[in-house]
């Protein structure tokens, strides 16, 4: 066995455990759930079993995630700097393991639009976190308040918008391909004076 794989063999068992124990499940939990005995998965996690493919598929399973997780070790490109737009105050990051996924770090400075003409509707679902400030979220006819740590989701096709309450705030969102696109043209409308 080469270094590598001895370094994969080693990850992978210390991410077996690690999941265990962030479910919080004992070793006798896990091994019901995975339909193997306590003793394998205890010498599995310890080193001491050889790992099996059968045994690492139905491992993964268990832990509610897929084997290419379980064995994954790519660590490039780990840190990723962000996409400015200065018009919008936002910074835009893609989400490399799932493409299509943007987080988008927004300064909003303007109430949320008082006309409902103004709300805008698109495919594709949103969440998103207020970290400073209080934001107001309208979904349809309904008005929200979302304070500074609350996060708000919901599907785009519910006519919506979001502003500024009682001072500027900041959030953080995540926006599946299409709302990102939705997004995308409405800024697109805006900046050419266009209706989205």
């Amino acid at each position: 066995m080469t270094q590598e794989n001895g370094e994969l063999d080693s990850l992978v068992r210390k991410r077996i455990r690690a999941l265990r124990v962030a479910q919080g499940w004992s070793l006798e939990e896990l091994a019901t759930r995975a339909r193997v005995s306590q003793s394998t998965l205890s010498r599995i996690e310890n080193g001491q079993r050889r790992l099996a493919l059968d045994q690492l598929v139905v491992l993964a399973r268990a832990l509610d995630t897929s084997l290419d997780q379980l064995v994954e070790t790519a660590t490039d490109d780990v840190i990723s700097n962000p996409t400015i737009d200065g018009s919008h105050e936002t910074m835009r990051w893609p989400l490399k393991a799932e493409p299509g996924m943007t987080v988008v770090r927004q300064r909003m400075t303007h109430p949320a639009p008082d006309s409902p003409s103004r709300l805008r509707a698109h495919p594709g679902r949103e969440w998103l976190v207020v970290i400073s400030g209080t934001a107001t979220l309208l979904l349809g006819n309904r008005r929200f308040r979302v304070e500074t740590n609350q996060a708000a989701e919901f599907p785009t096709m519910l006519p919506h918008a979001i502003g500024a309450e009682g001072g500027p705030c900041e959030i953080i969102g995540i926006f599946d391909r299409d709302a990102r696109r939705g997004h995308q043209r409405g800024q697109d409308a805006e900046k050419t004076g266009r209706p989205a």
